[in-house]
């Protein structure tokens, strides 16, 4: 069986379970680690969660980017931290990381904090009201609050992880990395993007990639020559 490398996550950002599994099945060995979002909560997102932990023996992160007051937060942890999920998502403010730990309880499931989406630019912040200042300081401020706050990592675009590597607060917590395309891949609606190898060497722990490989002829090929350019 081939080694796989779990700093690579590949998202299934497909339509839904069905279509997910198709994909996994057809990457196969290379790929030890997924991601189910938002999309396809609808088409079996959860069921296809339990179907490629229980009979192909991968990792899940659930990016379901919980945001609300703190008992529904802490409510909808709690639901699914016996599903085995390795990483799940919540926005990074500090009351719904503070609710994300303690829905999690004694399980081993991993709470990561969304700082700002790799899609949106300071002309985004803008028009959202978010406080005046440089992009790449409310990220890493924002990163700072949640780590303290509890989370056990952040998710961060590649252009911050640098940064965030070198706060106090982010000694033994976790670096992902969306916004991640090898090179001459496009860019899709991702504004701050790097190749693979940059942000692992920036110090990301996990790179998160979706289209380039989904939409590769060969998914399978395309996942090997990302791992092959992991440092």
């Amino acid at each position: 069986m081939t080694k796989t490398d779990d700093r690579l996550i590949v998202a299934l950002d497909v339509p839904n379970a069905l279509e997910g599994l198709a994909l996994a099945q057809r990457i196969g060995d290379p790929v030890g680690f997924y991601k189910i979002g938002l999309g396809m909560l609808t088409g079996g997102g959860l069921a296809l969660a339990r179907e490629l932990i229980d009979e192909m023996d991968k990792r899940i992160f659930l990016d379901m980017k919980f945001f609300d007051i703190a008992n529904t937060v802490e409510a909808a942890v709690k639901g699914l931290a016996n599903y085995g999920i390795d990483f799940l998502t919540v926005h990074g403010d500090p009351q719904v990381v503070r609710a994300a730990q303690t829905g999690k309880g004694g399980s081993d499931m991993k709470i990561l904090a969304v700082t700002v989406l790799t899609s949106l630019d300071r002309g985004d912040l803008d028009q959202m009201m978010i406080a005046p200042g440089d992009l790449q300081d409310i990220v890493v401020e924002r990163a700072r609050r949640a780590m303290e706050a509890g989370a056990d990592g952040v998710i961060a675009s590649p252009h911050e992880a640098a940064m965030i590597r070198a706060l106090p607060e982010a000694k033994g917590k976790l670096i992902v990395t969306p916004g991640v395309r090898p090179a001459g891949a496009a860019t899709g609606d991702q504004k701050r993007i790097a190749t693979p190898a940059k942000a692992i060497g920036d110090g990301a722990d996990h790179i998160v990639v979706g289209r380039p490989i989904k939409s590769a002829p060969d998914p399978k090929a395309a996942a090997e020559a990302i791992l092959a350019e992991l440092p």
